[in-house]
């Protein structure tokens, strides 16, 4: 069984009148050359499918398409989509349903979300050449997730998700983890996140994707499994001039029997899309990846990671200061910026490196 798996896509104001007419060439290149080779082509549709205007309070854009994109989703080889993630639910219930209802117009199967905080985690199956494969896709704490009462994405819980993965593989020959999470922006996991990651295999995860950090990360295999620290984005063109965003890997996964490998396309974003990446951009894009998975080895990740927050450092200190609440004149959302940051793991874990308690440095 071969399945290849893309990360954020996206629809965005420059591409979706493309996607809605299907000119495959302008939003994907040569990329359909890729897909031809696998059995499956999976994707996180990052964003509501659906045309409601009622965008929920939040920090960040709320990111919707046209549901007609999904027609064209479907057209281009995508299979299966997963759901968990921090965009899906920004325009509400009405807009989930929206977009659950585009997706089973076009007999697009999903996962990742569902009508409360049980239902969201259904384990999703794959079958074919005789083996069973279980995906877990969930997605950190960032707005999306599902509550007892009320729809969304499934939550990452430590002690929830790995029994997730352990139940699962009773009934699978392999379990793939698709997790939406990450610091945006950072090619290295931070310490919270590799553990976590490597606890997923101890639990009987084959692999694990993280997605959401807009950027290509790293890899590691690790007790005979295998972890992608970020994929980057899959098609999400926006005007930018942060060149990380712009390049990104397709991961392929082919399961033999017990025997697992992964395969590493990298593409890169195009004025109307993406594409294949090839020759110089090629080369930037693996040499990068190599060197950090070189760096994960050697223990140099920390480093690097360290590195990544003192350079947001000015931002999260400036968004809890007195000053930020004083700045927008609404103290809702200076009281919501610590609540945002206390309630998402990906905040949480820079905030913590950035003003460590007093208990790092304490000696007798």
């Amino acid at each position: 069984m071969k399945l290849l798996f893309g990360a954020d896509l996206v629809p965005t104001p420059i591409t979706e009148k493309a996607f809605i007419e299907k000119d495959h060439k302008a939003v994907w290149g040569d990329i359909d050359k890729i897909v031809k080779q696998y059995d499956r082509f999976i994707v996180n549709v990052e964003c509501a499918l659906t045309n409601y205007e009622g965008a929920i309070k939040k920090f960040g854009p709320n990111i919707k398409a046209s549901p007609l994109c999904a027609d064209s989703i479907k057209d281009f080889g995508v299979t299966d989509v997963m759901l968990a993630n921090n965009h899906v639910f920004d325009f509400g219930k009405q807009g989930l349903i929206d977009t659950m209802e585009a997706l089973d117009r076009v007999g697009l199967p999903y996962a990742g979300v569902g009508k409360d905080n049980v239902d969201c985690r259904k384990i999703y199956h794959i079958e074919q050449d005789g083996l069973k494969i279980a995906i877990v896709n969930v997605c950190e704490h960032e707005y999306s997730y599902a509550l007892a009462n009320r729809m969304g994405a499934n939550p990452y819980e430590p002690f929830q998700t790995m029994r997730e993965i352990r139940d699962a593989k009773k009934n699978a020959d392999h379990v793939i983890v698709v997790y939406h999470g990450g610091k945006e922006h950072s090619g290295y996991p931070s310490p919270r996140l590799l553990e976590h990651m490597r606890e997923m295999i101890l639990n009987g995860a084959s692999v694990v994707l993280t997605q959401h950090s807009h950027c290509v990360g790293c890899y590691e295999e690790y007790e005979g499994g295998h972890i992608v620290y970020g994929q980057g984005n899959l098609n999400f063109v926006v005007d930018t001039k942060r060149d990380t965003w712009k390049k990104s890997l397709l991961v392929g996964v082919e399961i033999n029997g017990k025997d697992v490998k992964l395969n590493f396309h990298p593409i890169y974003q195009t004025a109307t899309g993406m594409d294949v990446a090839t020759g110089d951009i090629e080369k930037d894009i693996m040499d990068g990846f190599y060197a950090r998975n070189e760096e994960l080895k050697n223990g140099k990740w920390v480093a690097g990671w360290e590195a990544f927050c003192k350079e947001v450092e000015g931002m999260y200190r400036y968004m809890i200061s007195p000053d930020y609440a004083i700045d927008f004149k609404n103290e809702e959302q200076g009281k919501q910026v610590f609540a945002h940051f206390l309630d998402c793991e990906a905040h949480l874990d820079v905030f913590k490196h950035l003003f460590p308690s007093w208990n790092l440095d304490n000696e007798l």
